[in-house]
């Protein structure tokens, strides 16, 4: 599958348009991000990630984060099913000199749509189930305004990482706490006289 992009990060995408589905709720992507769809498999989980990050996928030896997409927005988990479905895609942003490799995980996938470029209308100010600047405008597509994700932005890499980096550290300050108190703890009893009154074995030595 091909089209033509007005630019490579999906800022304002143009020609054919994916219509995928999170919940009941329907989005685009530009069809030139979308190497390929595929059926959901099994996901290898990674610990100490955000909720958004589903796992990894081995796809013909590389290994590819898959995110879950309605969680990524704000709209709740993806509901898997049969018809659920991973969107491979390559996402270009300003903060990295190659694309992306990310998996979609999508409640579902229709249709390719053609969209006329330049057609897209403008991100209102309020009113937008989710965050604006996810969002590249809203199209028209087969008779519902639907609303276009801009992924440059949807999976800007520093954003995500600074996510999955803010997650990651507060479980780490907690294991940290509790070695530290063990550590303590563990001192303090060493350090404390035994049952028959006798002060411990490196005390008495030391005296």
């Amino acid at each position: 599958m091909s089209a033509t992009m007005s630019s490579p990060d999906g800022s304002d995408p143009a020609g054919q348009l994916l219509r995928l589905a999170l919940g009941d709720q329907r989005y685009a992507v530009a069809i030139a991000q979308v190497r390929e769809i595929l059926k959901l498999t099994t996901l290898t989980a990674l610990p100490l990630m955000p909720t958004f990050v589903c796992g990894v996928m081995n796809l013909r030896g590389a290994v590819v984060p898959v995110i879950d997409l309605a969680d990524r927005l704000g709209l709740g988990h993806a509901t898997r099913s049969r018809r659920s479905c991973v969107v491979i895609v390559e996402s270009h942003d300003e903060h990295s000199e190659r694309p992306q490799t990310l998996g979609l995980l999508v409640d579902a996938v229709h249709e390719v749509t053609e969209h006329p470029p330049g057609g897209l209308e403008p991100v209102p100010p309020l009113g937008t189930a989710i965050p604006g600047h996810y969002l590249a405008g809203f199209a028209r597509l087969r008779g519902e305004v639907t609303p276009v994700l801009s992924l440059s932005h949807v999976l800007d890499e520093a954003a995500l990482g600074a996510e999955i980096v803010a997650h990651a550290q507060p479980a780490s300050g907690h294991h940290a706490q509790h070695a530290h108190q063990a550590h303590h703890a563990h001192h303090a009893h060493h350090a404390q006289p035994s049952r028959s009154g006798h002060a411990p074995h490196d005390q008495r030595l030391a005296a």
